[in-house]
């Protein structure tokens, strides 16, 4: 029960952080205002922070659902 638990509540967040993600230009990003380009250039630390917490975010995700999935197997 906690695994599902972390499951549905990692997933959420996760979904929010993509979305936080700046566009790289081209494909669906453009077309919701995400081709703006900034002029400060290059990633900043706040970008670097979120890439770093998204990361951390979907090993904690991946680890949910492998631990579901030897729970149930059993």
């Amino acid at each position: 029960m906690a695994f599902s638990i972390l499951l549905v509540v990692t997933s959420g967040l996760l979904i929010l952080l993509v979305l936080m993600h700046k566009g790289k230009g081209g494909g669906l990003s453009d077309m919701f205002g995400g081709g703006v380009s900034s002029s400060l250039g290059g990633s900043s630390v706040a970008e670097r922070n979120l890439d770093r917490l998204t990361v951390a975010l979907g090993l904690i995700w991946a680890a949910a659902i492998i631990a579901l999935g030897l729970l149930r197997a059993s």
